[in-house]
């Protein structure tokens, strides 16, 4: 039996840009509730962005990664008859842009080295130009529907 539907929460523009998809962006890198400490993460790697590529809107290269790395299929595992198959399927709007937003910061923790400020502004950039570790992540999505399109017929 399935329960409700969940409703959809409303999130408050971020202060400094007043953006909504920023203030997404600043909620995924939280921990722990520490929501001062993401801010001044996700405004500092602005700022890289703003430095390193010599721009006055860092917020385009933002939305071009986020656009750029945005799933336009998926994966999930059915179970018909016994066998398990990896069926392909169509990704919401609202989930692209969360999982976008997932692979762009797990790519920038997995690297070594340098601030989570500079790290994040390095795979946004690099995404903003179709390069780079959550591309990659992307494309490889992509192949695995591509490869499983026999088993499309499953979705329902």
């Amino acid at each position: 039996m399935r329960r409700k539907q969940t409703t959809k929460r409303e999130v408050n523009p971020d202060p400094k840009y007043n953006d909504e998809k920023l203030a997404k962006f600043i909620n995924n890198i939280m921990k722990k509730g520490k929501k001062s400490v993401a801010q001044r993460i996700v405004y500092n790697t602005l700022e890289i962005i703003k430095s390193k590529t010599k721009t006055e809107k860092p917020l385009e290269i933002f939305n071009k990664a986020i656009e750029n790395t945005s799933p336009l299929l998926e994966v999930k595992t059915r179970r018909i008859g016994g066998a398990h198959y990896q069926v392909p399927y169509e990704v919401r709007g609202g989930r692209q842009e969360i999982l976008a937003m997932r692979w762009l910061i797990e790519t920038a923790k997995k690297k070594k080295g340098k601030s989570m400020a500079e790290k994040l502004a390095q795979e946004l950039i690099e995404a903003s130009k179709n390069e780079g570790e959550a591309i990659r992540k992307k494309q490889t999505i992509h192949r695995m529907a591509e490869a499983n399109k026999a088993f499309a017929h499953f979705a329902r």
